[in-house]
C-alpha cells in the first residue's frame, strides 16, 4: 500500500471522528429508526466540483450524525450545462439572470428547503417574501446569538427594513488597515487607531511619508498592489455607493460634487507622493534588481511587506502572508522584518461606522415554501453553532461568526477586532448586475474614466473637467448601446471591473 495514501487516509479518519465528537453536543441528532427523507439544499452556482465542496464543508458530517437525512444539492445555475450553450449571432452567450434563477429554485414545483445565498440578493429575497424569518425559530430554540460578531449580525439585519433575521452565516471575510510600527516610530508619529476616518488616515499618511526617489517611504497604499488609482477610487468611495450610470443604463451620473471630491482626494495621494504610483514601484523594483542581479525576491511586488509603505488595506488572509514572511526573514535577501498591527478600515465621515470589503461567505436561509422547514432549521443551527465555529476557527483565510473563537493565529498578537467591528455596506434593493447581462457592452462607458483619471493625476486636467468629459463620452457610449447592447462601441480607454455591490458573498466553491 502507498504509505503517503495510507497516512492521509488515517489522518482523515481520525479528523472525522474528532469532528463528530466535537459537534455531537450541538445537534439533537436523529433516531436511527426515523423514516429516511431528503433535505434539498439550494446553491446559486453548481457543478460537480461545487457539489463536492458543499458536501465536504457542510453536509457530509451532518448526514453522518443524522442517519435519516439525505442531502440533495440543487443549483440555480449549472456551469456544466452553460459550457455547451451556443453563442448568439454576435458571438455572445446569453447569461441567465441569477436572481430569477434563484426564484425559480425557491418557488418551483419541488422547491429547495434550505438555500445558501449571495448577500447582494438577501434584501430582494426578503422583499419578495421568499425566505422565512428566523427570529421566531431562534427564540423558540433558544439559539444563542449573544456571541455573534457585530459585523455579521448587523449586516444581516440591515438587509431588512424591520431589522429582522432571515439568514445566518458561519463564516465571513473582512479587510482592515495594516500598519508598520517601525515606520511610525521612525517618523515620530502616533500609529493609527480603530475608528479613524479616511481624512484621519490620510493626514497620518502625510506625516509619515518621507524621502526622495527610490528611497522614499510612502504613507498609504489603498491597494496592496500599488499604483491603481482607479481601483483606489472604488475602495475609497464604496460606502458612499456612488453610481456611474442610472438604473436603466441610459445616463451617466459622474458629473457631480461627490464624484469630484472622491477624485480629488485619491488623485492628491499620487500627486503628493503619499501613495506609490506604478512608476514608483517599477523604479524601486529596478533598484532591487540592480542591487541584487539575478536574485530572487519572493515578496518583490509587495511594497508594504518590503517596508516601503506605512499603511495598506488588506484582507484577513494577509495576516498569514505577513507571518510567513517574518518567520522566513533570514531566507529573503535584504529583507528587514518589522512589527505590524491592524486597525479598522477607514470610514467616510458621512457614513460613520460603515466599512467596506466585507463578504458573507455562506449565508443560509430557509425557503418560505420549504417542505422540511424543521430539518432545514436544525441544519442551520448545526452549521452556525459554537462547536462548528471552534472547528472552523483553524482557517487562516476566513473568520468565524462567533467571537469566542476569533483569536490571532499561531501565537501572533494583533488586533483581530479590527476585522469585526464595522458594519457592512447595506445591500441594495435593485439588481445592479442586471444591466451587465442585458447590456454587456455597457462596460465601455466606464473606460474613458480610467484614462481621464490619469490626466488628473498628472495635472493635465482638473477633476471637474475630467468628470465632465467622462460624462460626455460615457453618454455617447450608452446611446450607442441602445441599438447594440452587446457590441463594441469603441469607447476607448482601459476597461476596469465595476464594483457597484461593495458587500457581497463569494460564490460557493
Amino acid at each position: 500500500m502507498n504509505r503517503k495514501w495510507a497516512s492521509k487516509t488515517t489522518f482523515l479518519s481520525l479528523a472525522l471522528i474528532m469532528i463528530i465528537s466535537l459537534l455531537a453536543a450541538c445537534s439533537k441528532g436523529s433516531e436511527s429508526t426515523a423514516e429516511k427523507h431528503v433535505l434539498r439544499l439550494g446553491v446559486l452556482y453548481g457543478g460537480a466540483d461545487n457539489e463536492s465542496y458543499v458536501r465536504q464543508q457542510y453536509t457530509d458530517t451532518y448526514e453522518m450524525m443524522h442517519k435519516n437525512i439525505d442531502f440533495e444539492i440543487v443549483s440555480a445555475i449549472d456551469y456544466n450545462e452553460q459550457r455547451y450553450d451556443t453563442p448568439g449571432p454576435d458571438g455572445v452567450t446569453p447569461q441567465p439572470d441569477p436572481f430569477e434563477k434563484m426564484k425559480e429554485m425557491l418557488t418551483g414545483d419541488n422547491p429547495v428547503d434550505v438555500v445558501i445565498l449571495d448577500y447582494s440578493m438577501l434584501r430582494r429575497l426578503i422583499q419578495d417574501n421568499l425566505l422565512q424569518q428566523l427570529d421566531p425559530l431562534i427564540q423558540k430554540s433558544k439559539f444563542d446569538l449573544t456571541d455573534y460578531v457585530p459585523t455579521v449580525l448587523d449586516g444581516i439585519k440591515s438587509a431588512d427594513d424591520s431589522n429582522n433575521i432571515y439568514a445566518l452565516t458561519p463564516t465571513f471575510s473582512s479587510s482592515a488597515l495594516y500598519y508598520n510600527k517601525k515606520l511610525f516610530a521612525d517618523a515620530g508619529v502616533e500609529p493609527p487607531v480603530d475608528g479613524m476616518t479616511w481624512e484621519d488616515v490620510i493626514n497620518k499618511a502625510k506625516l509619515v511619508s518621507s524621502g526622495e526617489g527610490t528611497d522614499r517611504k510612502f504613507g498609504l497604499s489603498i491597494n496592496r498592489w500599488a499604483g491603481d488609482g482607479f481601483s483606489d477610487i472604488q475602495t475609497y468611495s464604496a460606502p458612499l455607493q456612488l453610481k456611474m450610470w442610472d438604473d436603466k443604463g441610459e445616463k451617466m451620473l459622474v458629473n457631480n460634487e461627490q464624484w469630484e471630491s472622491v477624485w480629488n482626494t485619491v488623485a492628491d495621494l499620487y500627486k503628493q507622493k503619499i501613495s506609490p504610483s506604478q512608476e514608483d514601484m517599477s523604479a524601486w523594483q529596478q533598484k532591487i534588481s540592480t542591487d541584487n542581479p539575478g536574485g530572487y525576491n519572493p515578496i518583490g511586488g509587495d511594497m508594504f511587506m518590503n517596508g516601503k509603505v506605512a499603511m495598506t488595506i488588506g484582507e484577513y488572509g494577509y495576516v498569514n502572508e505577513l507571518s510567513n514572511a517574518m518567520n522566513n526573514a533570514t531566507k529573503i535577501k535584504n529583507f528587514n522584518p518589522f512589527e505590524w498591527d491592524v486597525v479598522t478600515m477607514p470610514t467616510q465621515t458621512s457614513k460613520p461606522g460603515i466599512g467596506g470589503n466585507i463578504y458573507f461567505s455562506q449565508l443560509m436561509g430557509i425557503n418560505a415554501k420549504a417542505q422540511n422547514a424543521d430539518d432545514a432549521w436544525d441544519f442551520i443551527q448545526f452549521t452556525n453553532s459554537a462547536e462548528w465555529a471552534e472547528m472552523k476557527s483553524r482557517s487562516t483565510y476566513e473568520l468565524v461568526a462567533r467571537k469566542e473563537y476569533l483569536k490571532p493565529k499561531n501565537g501572533m498578537n494583533y488586533n483581530i477586532e479590527a476585522f469585526t467591528t464595522l458594519k457592512p455596506i447595506p445591500p441594495q434593493s435593485t439588481d445592479t448586475e442586471k444591466l451587465m447581462r442585458e447590456k454587456p457592452g455597457i462596460w465601455e462607458a466606464q473606460s474613458p474614466g480610467y484614462e481621464l483619471f490619469q490626466k488628473v493625476v498628472k495635472g493635465d486636467m482638473s477633476a471637474k473637467e475630467a468628470l465632465q468629459e467622462w460624462e460626455t463620452k460615457g453618454n455617447a457610449v450608452l446611446e450607442k448601446i441602445k441599438n447594440n447592447p452587446t457590441g463594441n462601441t469603441d469607447g476607448g480607454g482601459k476597461p476596469m471591473p465595476l464594483d457597484d455591490v461593495a458587500v457581497e458573498a463569494k460564490p460557493v466553491g
